[in-house]
């Protein structure tokens, strides 16, 4: 596939189920798969990208198999570019980053994806990790840095995106991280 344009993600309460739409969701329409995984309590997510219709293929595809089994779902089109490389931890820093670091905590997978897109949309910042939901008891986790005020503004872009679909956990800012911060991620 080609530069992917869109991301989808469904979050299901059952593992069986998740296995069944998953299935679903790759015969509906030529999407690349990026996360399917059981998670926390028992839990189950998939994350697709492709272009914005075959992931709204894909998607509606999933819905129609799932049934009562939707935790929480979503499409983002036209995601921001910096949302894949962050969803796969492949962002590194330079040895001498001094950026501001903020972190969106959210109750699922599927709002922390939503609430970093709206994030690098609002502001000039890198996402330099998206956890989601994986040894974290089913929660999102969102990293991001840049400059103090452009971090305050993402993470307030972020938040607001949480908070309007009721997930929202926590949001920090830290101005100034300490190098030992910093250290897993350079």
């Amino acid at each position: 596939m080609g530069k992917a344009k869109a991301v989808g993600a469904i979050e299901l309460s059952s593992i069986g189920i998740g296995y069944q739409i998953e299935d679903d969701m790759l015969k509906a329409a030529s999407v690349d798969l990026l996360i399917a995984r059981t998670i926390c309590s028992g839990k189950y997510l998939v994350v697709i990208g492709g272009s914005v219709s075959d992931v709204e293929a894909a998607i509606r595809a999933g819905l129609e198999g799932a049934g009562e089994a939707i935790i929480d779902h979503l499409v983002v089109a036209n995601v921001h570019e910096s949302v894949f490389p962050a969803l796969g931890q492949s962002v590194t820093l330079p040895s001498d980053h001094v950026g501001a670091l903020g972190v969106i905590e959210t109750f699922s997978g599927v709002s922390v994806l939503a609430a970093a897109d709206v994030a690098a949309k609002a502001a000039r910042v890198t996402l330099l990790r998206i956890h989601v939901a994986m040894a974290l008891g089913g929660k999102g986790l969102l990293l991001m840095t840049g400059s103090v005020a452009d971090v305050r503004a993402g993470v307030q872009a972020a938040a607001g995106e949480a908070k309007a679909r009721g997930l929202l956990v926590s949001e920090v800012v830290i101005p100034r991280p300490s190098r030992e911060l910093f250290a897993e991620y350079l």
